[in-house]
């Protein structure tokens, strides 16, 4: 006996628990972290080729969109790691109970964006 079941497929108006957003943003920033390496391997790699690699290298990163796009990483990497902590203490059974984990979830949401923004004003 199988109930036909309502089919909301209006993504855009779901609103997910804080909870929920955090992970779904910790696996986005892990990706982007991955997906990063190669980009910046090969930047190190040009800029320790020589005077004129590591000129053009300065070059690249010096444009506004990579800029913003290295502001984007660094908050990738700084929510990854506070999430990633969350994480942790969770797994030790500390902040399990709904409010503390929506605290949690939200502290570790700014955290990670005043973070990038604190460093996004020295890059």
């Amino acid at each position: 006996m199988t109930k036909a079941r309502p089919v909301f497929l209006e993504l855009w108006r779901i609103r997910l628990p804080i909870s929920a957003l955090v992970s779904i943003l910790h696996r986005i920033s892990g990706v982007l972290m991955v997906l990063s390496i190669p980009i910046a391997a090969a930047l190190f790699a040009q800029a320790l080729s020589g005077p004129a690699g590591f000129a053009a290298s300065a070059a690249f990163v010096g444009h506004p969109l990579i800029r913003f796009g290295l502001l984007v990483m660094l908050w990738a990497l700084l929510h990854h790691l506070f999430a990633g902590i969350r994480y942790l203490i969770i797994d030790l059974g500390v902040g399990v109970e709904r409010p503390v984990a929506r605290q949690t979830a939200k502290a570790a949401l700014l955290a990670g964006l005043a973070a990038a923004a604190l460093g996004g004003m020295f890059l």
